[in-house]
């Protein structure tokens, strides 16, 4: 298993250098970490006494590491999840927030291994999480297509975020190709599988 530096540098990798992109409900951000996140965690990198844009730009990805390491591996205790999990709900968590514990509670109550749906990972989610890690069957690839449903359902709702999941040329998106690295490839759609799923959207 890989180290939780290396996922998170692996997570730093994905998320790419500086981006403002208007329809990203997350805002200006710089290697997955957003100005609202350097704000609510008062870095300041100038040293000027507030958190800005400025700051945001200074940001390393060592320091984007650290960031998600603390705050999005750690703080949430991911770590206490198995460790066959722990890539890809890391990975959810940058980018999802709290929704990346709450899908996997989910799918664990649908497995029948029953757990609040609060986004939190205490005790039980846990336990159950270690119990279907522990029993024959593919809890990573189920976590990773729950995953990419997720992502469907936000671009079917929301059409400014179907760019993410969709490119111009109708391909599969960041988002979509995100999800299915974690999943073995006879679960990833085919191109045609794809475009089926993405017919109805404009």
């Amino acid at each position: 298993m890989p180290t939780v530096q290396e996922i998170a540098a692996g997570i730093v990798a994905r998320e790419g250098g500086y981006v403002d992109d208007p329809d990203d409900p997350g805002g200006a951000t710089k290697y997955g970490v957003t100005l609202a996140t350097m704000k609510r965690l008062g870095i300041d990198l100038t040293g000027d006494g507030k958190v800005d844009a400025r700051d945001l730009g200074r940001l390393t990805r060592s320091r984007a590491v650290d960031i998600f390491v603390q705050h999005y591996f750690r703080a949430p205790r991911l770590d206490a999840l198995p460790e066959v999990l722990q890539p890809s709900v890391f990975d959810m968590y940058v980018n999802a927030g709290a929704n990346a514990v709450r899908i996997l509670q989910r799918l664990l109550t649908d497995m029948g291994l029953v757990c609040a749906d609060d986004g939190v990972v205490g005790p039980r989610t846990i336990a159950q999480a270690q119990a279907a890690a522990a029993a024959p069957g593919h809890i990573v690839d189920a976590y990773a297509i729950a995953r990419r449903n997720y992502y469907f359902r936000l671009a079917d709702a929301r059409p400014a975020s179907r760019k993410y999941a969709r490119t111009r040329t109708g391909t599969k998106g960041g988002w979509i190709r995100r999800a299915e690295e974690f999943m073995a490839p006879r679960y990833r759609l085919s191109a045609a599988e794809f475009q089926q799923r993405t017919a109805a959207w404009a």
